[in-house]
C-alpha cells in the first residue's frame, strides 16, 4: 500500500478557518480557535515546545507510559483497534503499540496532514505487520473512520497530551460522550490529563524563556495572513499566558500592542491597545474531578498512572453498559 495515497483527507478547508476567524473575532471575548495552531510550521514549533525544560507535559507523559507500559497494555487487552486522536509525531503511541499484544489496527486521526503522513510512514516501517489507516481530519467534528481488514476485539481510543484541557468542562463532557459512542460497549479510553499543581510550574510551561510558545501563538496570525487573506501586523502583537486559579485553567492570549485595524476577507476588526484575543484554554484537573467529569459522559474510571510528583495523569476508562 502506498502511504502517500492511503491517508484519508478530511482536513478542514480554508473556508472553515475564514468562517471560524470571523465568528471568533466578532464574539466577546474575541477568540481564534486553537485547532488552527497546527499548520506545518505550528506543528514543528509544538515539537520544539515539547523539548523545552519548562514544558513538563510531554516528557512526563512519555515517562509514565514507559514505566507502566506493561500494566497499561494489560488493561487495554489483546487484538485492539487503537484509535489515536491528535497523536502528532507518534512518540507516545509507539511506546503503547510496542507494549500491546497483537494490536489489530492503528487509526491515527490528526488535523496536521503533513505530520500525519510522516508519522504514518514511520510507523509503517517500525510495525510492518500492523495495518495503519491514517485520517487527516478535525477530530473535534464527527469523523467517519475507515474499516480495517481484521476484526478487533474492542475499540480503544488514545487521546494524549492533555488536549482535553482545551475544552470548557461542558464541552469536554459532550466530546467524551462522542468518544464513548465510538468506543462502544466493550471499548476503552486512555487519556492524558494535566493535573493541578503550583501555578508557577504551570505558568512557566506556557511562558518559556526561549520564547518558543510565543512564536507558536503568534504563528496563528501568520497563518491567517497566509491562508485567509488577513493583514495582521504580527510585530504589533505579543503572547501572554496566565493561570486563572478560580477556573483552574491556563488562558493564552494575543495582546494588541497599539490601536490598530485588521482586515479579514471583507471584514474589518478594530483593536484598542491592550485588547486581547483568546487563543486557548487549558484546564488542569484534580484526579477525582476529572473522573467525575468523565462519568457524566458514560465512562467508568478504572485506574490512573502518574509520575512521582503527580504533575500529570494517564487515565483509563471503560464505557458504562
Amino acid at each position: 500500500m502506498n502511504l502517500q495515497t492511503a491517508v484519508l483527507e478530511r482536513e478542514p478547508a480554508a473556508s472553515d478557518f475564514l468562517a471560524d476567524a470571523i465568528s471568533g473575532l466578532s464574539d466577546e471575548p474575541r477568540t481564534l480557535p486553537c485547532k488552527y495552531f497546527y499548520d506545518a510550521r505550528g506543528a514543528a514549533l509544538f515539537q520544539k515546545i515539547c523539548e523545552l525544560p519548562e514544558y513538563y507535559i510531554t516528557r512526563t507523559e512519555i515517562d509514565i507510559l514507559d514505566r507502566h507500559r506493561s500494566e497499561i497494555a494489560a488493561q487495554l487487552g489483546p487484538n485492539v483497534e487503537l484509535i489515536g486522536l491528535g497523536t502528532g509525531a507518534g512518540t507516545k503511541t509507539r511506546i503503547l503499540i510496542e507494549a500491546l499484544e497483537k494490536p489489530a489496527v492503528y487509526i491515527p486521526v490528526d488535523i496536521s496532514e503533513k505530520q500525519l503522513r510522516q508519522s504514518a510512514a514511520d510507523f509503517h516501517e517500525i510495525f510492518p505487520d500492523l495495518e495503519i489507516l491514517p485520517v487527516a481530519a478535525d477530530y473535534l467534528q464527527p469523523v467517519v473512520l475507515p474499516s480495517p481488514r481484521r476484526k478487533a476485539a474492542r475499540n480503544v481510543i488514545y487521546f494524549p497530551g492533555s488536549t482535553i484541557g482545551n475544552f470548557e468542562p461542558d464541552e469536554a463532557v459532550r466530546f467524551l460522550r462522542r468518544v464513548a459512542n465510538v468506543c462502544g460497549g466493550n471499548g476503552g479510553l486512555l487519556i492524558g490529563v494535566d493535573l493541578q499543581k503550583d501555578r508557577r510550574i504551570i505558568e512557566a510551561a506556557y511562558n518559556d524563556s526561549a520564547g518558543v510558545t510565543a512564536e507558536f501563538n503568534l504563528n496563528l496570525l501568520d497563518r491567517a495572513n497566509r491562508e485567509i487573506g488577513a493583514d495582521f501586523d504580527v510585530t504589533h502583537w505579543r503572547h501572554q499566558a496566565i493561570y486563572n486559579s478560580d477556573q483552574g485553567r491556563i488562558e493564552m492570549y494575543l495582546i494588541s500592542q497599539a490601536a490598530q485595524a485588521v482586515r479579514i476577507g471583507d471584514r474589518e476588526f478594530r483593536f484598542a491597545g491592550g485588547e486581547r484575543i483568546l487563543t486557548e484554554y487549558s484546564y488542569k484537573y484534580a484526579p477525582e474531578g476529572f473522573a467525575a467529569l468523565a462519568s457524566h459522559a458514560g465512562l467508568n474510571f478504572q485506574t490512573i498512572w502518574t509520575d512521582d510528583a503527580r504533575l500529570f495523569g494517564v487515565f483509563y476508562f471503560t464505557v458504562a453498559n
